[in-house]
C-alpha cells in the first residue's frame, strides 16, 4: 500500500464512493440508498455552498478511501467558543488498520484549530464499540449522553 495520501474537499465525482462508504456497515445498510444519488448530490451542493462544512475524502492511488464531515460552529457558551463536530467519519475495509483513521481525526482536529475552534466535538452509534476505543486512543473522553429526534 502506498503512502501517497491526499485529503482533500470532496466532490460529486466523488459521491458513489462515499455512500458507499457510509452504507458499508450494518446501521449505514439500513439508512443509506447507494443506487439513488439524488439527495446526497443535493445535500453536497448544501454543504460546499456553507463555509462553515467540510465534506472531505481520503484518496489513495486514485480510490477513495474515507470521508469525513467537519462542521465548524460558532457558539454563545464556554464564553463564546467554537466548537466543531466531526460527523460521518468512514474508512473502507482495505484500509482499516492502516493508520488512516489516525491521520483524518488529526487532519479534523488541526483544521478545526485553524478555524479558531476551542472545542473538537464527536459521536458514534452506542454500538460502535471498536470506534469508542479508537477515539479514547485518540484523547477524546465520552463525556455527555446524545439524544436524538427523529422529525
Amino acid at each position: 500500500m502506498s503512502d501517497d495520501l491526499e485529503i482533500r474537499p470532496a466532490g460529486h465525482d466523488d459521491l458513489p464512493a462515499i455512500v458507499a462508504l457510509l452504507a458499508d456497515d450494518p446501521l449505514g445498510a439500513r439508512r443509506e440508498s447507494p443506487d439513488d444519488l439524488t439527495p446526497y448530490t443535493e445535500a453536497l451542493d448544501r454543504l460546499i455552498q456553507d463555509p462553515n462544512q467540510h465534506a472531505v475524502v481520503a484518496v489513495r492511488d486514485g480510490r477513495v478511501v474515507g470521508t469525513l464531515q467537519l462542521t465548524i460552529v460558532p457558539g454563545l457558551s464556554r464564553r463564546g467558543a467554537t466548537r466543531s463536530i466531526i460527523e460521518g467519519v468512514r474508512v473502507h475495509a482495505d484500509e482499516r488498520g492502516s493508520g488512516l483513521g489516525t491521520r483524518f481525526i488529526e487532519w479534523a482536529v488541526d483544521e478545526s484549530r485553524r478555524q479558531g475552534c476551542q472545542l473538537v466535538q464527536l459521536t458514534s452509534d452506542t454500538t460502535r464499540t471498536d470506534a469508542h476505543r479508537f477515539y479514547e486512543r485518540l484523547g477524546f473522553t465520552a463525556s455527555h449522553v446524545g439524544f436524538k429526534l427523529s422529525i
